[in-house]
């Protein structure tokens, strides 16, 4: 449907109402006082009938744009004679006109000049000339258009307007607040501007309270909600209001917030927000895809939940998360080491080389978007990790919180990998201390004393680890989850989710196959060398062979068994990964609480 004016769109529902055609109007079908005897025509009772039939193809007309559309449409059977053009345009007092791309208003609006309500929502209007307006218009909705100032409006408003809405709108400059005030709307009872822009709170306020009859208003949905004195300020600033965001202000919310208004110092049009993490659980253990006999390198696994924040004025952390703007110190799985052993300088300097790279890419991406990373503490495996995260964040720009609430919250699973070498001589000289001459005496006779031992079995690990170095850390993202914070910018203070972490991509799937792979070859080339060998059955019996066949079968399903591929694709694919979240927004409950506020808080 192209862009027309609203005239125009009138003129066609008005057109489709076929007021001149059967059953309607003054045609052949209408039974008159000339007829000759014989003629069998409709009665007007049966013309009725055809418009109020639900099997009747005339009652499917599209009426829905006003509800005097239908009643014009029976007088068109009583009395056609009265249907002229300005008593059509007279007979209408509501016209409701969504979502048919009204592009602009123009005069030809006025040849309905009885008409009070006029619904334009969802159209593609940026301005309103108010002197197209009818003059006995009560109730005007322009919701969901494209309306970036009020100065049109104000021009000419009607005098008798009653109801106003102007919500989903670009609008909340102060130009635009200077507009909603009593010398224009002298007669408004209920104001709707929710999902707008507004953030200057105490400005908007000492404007709505020169409107003499003001008793219903709506705001959800502006930046400044989302602040700690909303909605108190804005109780005890009205104190006429009778409903506030659709919900009735009882008595009391009213003594609660009694005072709040007189509290200009503590009125700040700042964020806090709380972000929560409790635990993680379901990540398959690592181990089960790592060769136990290989004695190098040592492998460390540590887990953690990255996100990104808005840039904040200040964090105040809680608990013992190592939350804060991290330079992304991390390498892929791709720039991993080679199978080969090369020295291990050469592999710490190229792999620093690339973690340069994408630290710095990294930070273009978060200063763009004004965003900053934090993480929990990075956890060893385990089947059920308490994270334990709390951070506050408080932000000041309150237009840029409400578009990150709409966009959500994107969590990140991400692993820490380790690889640990055996050093080099070198590096052994440099990490231990120099012994004194006596040191290495006791040192000499103390391997000497050790030599006897020497064929005593020791962990390998232990035995290893004070001449060990570790790589740069490995990371990776896991899966992610994005969780929507709508509710937060319409009106709630908490958000509390389980999330289930969706994998980003198939590469920990395709290691699985890879291993699973190579544990099948390795078990086949096992079974061969067994079968190489003499049976420890052979020289039994049947029955004894049977008996200890039926023995191997009873395994216990319920633990699978490491060395089995099958049984670790049943590990790994296992029920999905999930998170708990919590994100709340401060809210102050009354205004003894707000007076608590230290002014460190007050920012």
């Amino acid at each position: 449907m192209s862009p027309k004016p609203l005239s125009a769109i009138l003129k066609k529902l008005i057109r489709r109402l076929y007021l001149n055609d059967f059953p309607c109007g003054n045609g052949p079908w209408r039974p008159t006082k000339d007829d000759p005897d014989g003629i069998e025509k409709e009665s007007i009772d049966d013309l009725l009938y055809l418009l109020r039939c639900p099997q009747s193809p005339w009652r499917h007309e599209d009426v829905s744009w006003s509800p005097q559309a239908s009643e014009l449409r029976e007088l068109a059977v009583l009395e056609p004679s009265r249907l002229n053009t300005d008593f059509i345009h007279n007979y209408f007092t509501t016209l409701i006109i969504r979502g048919r791309d009204v592009l602009d208003i123009d005069s030809g609006l006025l040849k309905f000049s009885k008409l009070e309500e006029l619904i334009l929502s969802v159209n593609l209007i940026s301005e309103i000339p108010t002197e197209n307006l009818p003059s006995t218009l009560k109730v005007l909705e322009l919701r969901a258009n494209r309306l970036s100032s009020l100065s049109g409006l104000t021009n000419r408003p009607p005098p008798q307007l009653q109801y106003l809405s102007l919500a989903s709108n670009s609008l909340g400059s102060h130009k635009d607040i200077c507009h909603l005030t009593g010398r224009h709307w002298p007669q408004l009872v209920c104001l709707d501007l929710s999902d707008c822009e507004f953030q200057d709170q105490r400005s908007l306020l000492t404007a709505l309270k020169t409107l003499p009859r003001l008793r219903t208003l709506l705001l959800k949905g502006n930046p400044f909600t989302l602040a700690p004195a909303y909605p108190g300020f804005t109780v005890d600033s009205l104190p006429q209001l009778l409903c506030l965001d659709a919900s009735w202000i009882s008595s009391s919310e009213t003594c609660r917030f009694r005072g709040l208004a007189k509290m200009d110092d503590l009125i700040k049009d700042v964020a806090s927000v709380t972000v929560s993490l409790s635990w993680l659980r379901g990540i398959p253990d690592p181990l089960m895809i790592v060769d136990k006999k290989a004695k190098f390198p040592v492998i460390t696994y540590r887990y953690f939940i990255s996100y990104q924040f808005l840039s904040n004025t200040s964090d105040n952390q809680g608990d013992d998360s190592e939350s804060k703007l991290e330079a992304a110190s991390h390498v892929t799985e791709d720039e991993s080491i080679s199978s080969d052993l090369q020295p291990n300088i050469e592999r710490q300097a190229s792999i620093l080389d690339t973690r340069v790279s994408a630290v710095s890419t990294n930070e273009t991406i978060c200063e763009a978007a004004h965003l900053s990373q934090y993480t929990t503490s990075k956890l060893t495996w385990s089947d059920y990790m308490n994270l334990s995260y709390t951070l506050t964040h408080t932000v000041s720009s309150l237009g840029d919180l409400k578009r990150f609430f709409n966009q959500g919250l994107c969590l990140n699973l991400e692993e820490e990998k380790i690889l640990s070498w055996p050093a080099a001589a070198e590096d052994v000289s440099l990490v231990k201390p120099s012994l004194t001459s006596k040191g290495k005496k006791g040192k000499k006779e103390e391997q000497v004393k050790s030599a006897p031992t020497k064929a005593k079995p020791k962990d390998k690990k232990s035995k290893c680890a004070p001449g060990l170095v570790e790589d740069p850390p490995i990371r990776r993202a896991l899966a992610s989850a994005q969780v929507l914070l709508q509710s937060l910018v319409q009106g709630s203070q908490r958000v509390s989710v389980v999330c289930d972490l969706r994998p980003l991509n198939a590469d920990s799937e395709l290691e699985v196959t890879q291993t699973q792979k190579d544990l099948e070859r390795k078990l086949n080339g096992d079974k061969k060398e067994e079968d190489k060998k003499p049976k420890p059955g052979e020289g039994r019996s049947a029955a004894q062979r049977n008996s200890t066949t039926l023995k191997g079968k009873r395994k216990d399903t319920r633990k699978p068994d490491v060395d089995d591929p099958t049984s670790l694709s049943v590990l790994v694919q296992q029920e999905p990964v999930t998170v708990e979240l919590c994100v709340e927004l401060e809210k102050w409950k009354t205004a003894s609480e707000a007076r608590l506020i230290t002014p460190a808080q007050n920012v």
